[in-house]
């Protein structure tokens, strides 16, 4: 019991288990439905994951190097490449429409419990990186950085949920992904979910956020 006296500690054992308890309910569902119909929950959730195991590492290196130094850069450049990860399992909601299942309510409550963890995991990432931006800058200015990183994530979700692409094709096929996305800039109307799907999500995680972050705030007050 010793073990889960540090807070660390406790935090991931919590973590763990509220993910385990999504595994669980998928195993459950799978199992009454004879189907593995949600697997990609689960791989969905490890990259979600990604996101707040990055930004662990990049505050570890920040206490011995500075920002600009070339490692650091790395691993910020790869916590915004996945960050939107975290947040992309919320939209999985849609794949409850297209096959029937012996109880909904039961995929409903699965489904939620994976999106509360990809929102945990990405709220913990960017409350982490976000208290790293104010001791470099002045809190005036970290927080439309936050926004401007929750308005990117809520197009990034857009591109993955609609447009079908993923993280490492900006690695991989930087070129298409890139003229993808000037033709649905240049050509709104033409994309007109385009708008409605990145504000839905930038209002919602922004909010969230500001729920979380003032919270935490007060929790500080005397």
């Amino acid at each position: 019991m010793s073990f889960l006296l540090h807070p660390t500690r406790r935090l991931f054992v919590s973590l763990l288990a509220a993910s385990l308890v999504g595994v669980g309910l998928f195993a459950v569902g799978a199992v009454r439905n004879q189907s593995f119909d949600f697997w990609y929950l689960s791989y969905n959730l490890v990259l979600a994951l990604i996101p707040l195991l990055l930004a662990v590492t990049l505050q570890k290196l920040l206490k011995e190097q500075e920002w600009k130094r070339w490692l650091p850069l790395v691993v910020t450049f790869l916590w915004v490449l996945f960050l939107p990860n975290s947040f992309y399992i919320v939209s999985d909601f849609i794949h409850l429409q297209e096959t029937p299942r012996a109880d909904v309510v039961q995929d409903v409550v699965m489904l939620m419990q994976f999106s509360f963890m990809g929102l945990v995991f990405g709220f913990m990432s960017l409350f982490m990186v976000h208290r790293e931006f104010i001791k470099r800058v002045s809190a005036k200015w970290a927080a439309p950085l936050v926004g401007a990183l929750l308005f990117l994530s809520s197009f990034a979700i857009y591109l993955g949920r609609d447009l079908r692409w993923n993280s490492w094709d900006i690695i991989v096929q930087p070129f298409a992904i890139i003229a993808d996305i000037f033709d649905h800039i240049f050509h709104p109307i033409a994309h007109p979910e385009m708008g409605s799907i990145t504000l839905s999500f930038f209002f919602m995680l922004a909010s969230m956020y500001a729920v979380i972050w003032y919270t935490a705030a007060y929790r500080k007050r005397p």
